[in-house]
C-alpha cells in the first residue's frame, strides 16, 4: 500500500509516517516503479503498534526499547516492566502537577466574581502583580497548602 493508505488505514498523518520513519520506529520501505513508498500489512501493524503506545504518552525511546523486545522474544520482560513502573511513576507526578496547577487556577479565578472592568479585575491584578515580581494569589495559596 502507499504512504496515503497507510495513513488512511491508520488515522495517521502522512507527516507522522515520514517521521516514524526518520526516527527508525518504522524501517524504509522498498520503492515502486514509480518511486512511491510501498508498504506491507507488517508496517501498518508496526505503526499501529506505535500510535498506541503513543496515545499511552510514551517516548519514542520507550517505543524503541519496546520494538527491540518484539524483535528478540526470548528475552526476560523484566526491562518492560521496569519501563512501565517509569512510565506510572512519571504520569503519576504529572497529574500531581497538574493538580497544583488547578488549584492555582482556582485561586487565581477566585480573585474576581463579579462582573467589573477590566481595571478592576482581581484575576488581571494578580497576573499584572506576578508579572511585576510580586506574589500572586495563585502562588501564594499554593506556598500555603
Amino acid at each position: 500500500m502507499k504512504i496515503g493508505e497507510l495513513a488512511k488505514h491508520s488515522g495517521c498523518e502522512v507527516e507522522t509516517i515520514r517521521y516514524y520513519e526518520r526516527e527508525g520506529l518504522l524501517p524504509t520501505p522498498p520503492r515502486s516503479g514509480g518511486n512511491y513508498r510501498q508498504y506491507s500489512e507488517q508496517d501498518a501493524e508496526r505503526l499501529l503498534f506505535i500510535r498506541h503506545c503513543r496515545s499511552l504518552g510514551m517516548s519514542l525511546d520507550d517505543v524503541r526499547t519496546l520494538q527491540q523486545f518484539q524483535a528478540e522474544p526470548e528475552r526476560a520482560c523484566d526491562e518492560i516492566d521496569a519501563l512501565l513502573d517509569r512510565h506510572i511513576q512519571q504520569t503519576a507526578s504529572q497529574i500531581a502537577s497538574l493538580e497544583r496547577l488547578q488549584k492555582q487556577l482556582q485561586s487565581l479565578r477566585s480573585a474576581c466574581h463579579t462582573h467589573m472592568s477590566a481595571q478592576q479585575c482581581g484575576i488581571l491584578q494578580n497576573l499584572q502583580s506576578a508579572a511585576a515580581s510580586s506574589d500572586c494569589v495563585c502562588h501564594h495559596e499554593d506556598s500555603e497548602a
